[in-house]
């Protein structure tokens, strides 16, 4: 997992890719964390990636860096524990501080129940991960 949240960190911006209505929608992130084994990321409960999450917690990030990128796709489960919260922004507090606290009900963290990351590059073979 460790290899996974390091490597959505060096890529700066990543990519979530959410369905609603059967129709895509990418929009650009940039903090996840890793508490107790599992790969998180933030989003705002007031936002409407967040219904998406809510109605179909199929996802896919993509992100890139160095030549090389990376997929991750699975099932997301929000976690609304506080520890959860504290955890995140713990990890990226620069990021998040000018928009969120840990207790303003905004602030909102999904992790993988399940999923795969694959890491890509031009020159040697794909490499999965698992997330469960």
């Amino acid at each position: 997992m460790n290899e996974v949240v390091n490597y959505l960190r060096t890529c700066g911006t990543f990519f979530l890719a959410t369905s609603e209505e059967e129709k895509p929608h990418v929009r650009p992130f940039g903090a996840v964390c890793e508490f107790e084994g599992k790969l998180y990321f933030v989003t705002n409960n007031k936002k409407k990636v967040y219904q998406q999450l809510k109605e179909n917690p199929s996802v896919e990030l993509c992100g890139m860096s160095k030549g090389t990128w990376i997929r991750v796709s699975g099932e997301v489960k929000e976690d609304d524990r506080r520890e959860a919260r504290l955890a995140m922004m713990n990890e990226n507090r620069q990021a998040l501080s000018s928009m969120y606290t840990v207790d303003d009900h905004l602030m909102t963290v999904f992790y993988f129940v399940q999923g795969e990351a694959t890491l890509y590059s031009f020159t040697e073979e794909p490499k999965k991960i698992q997330l469960d």
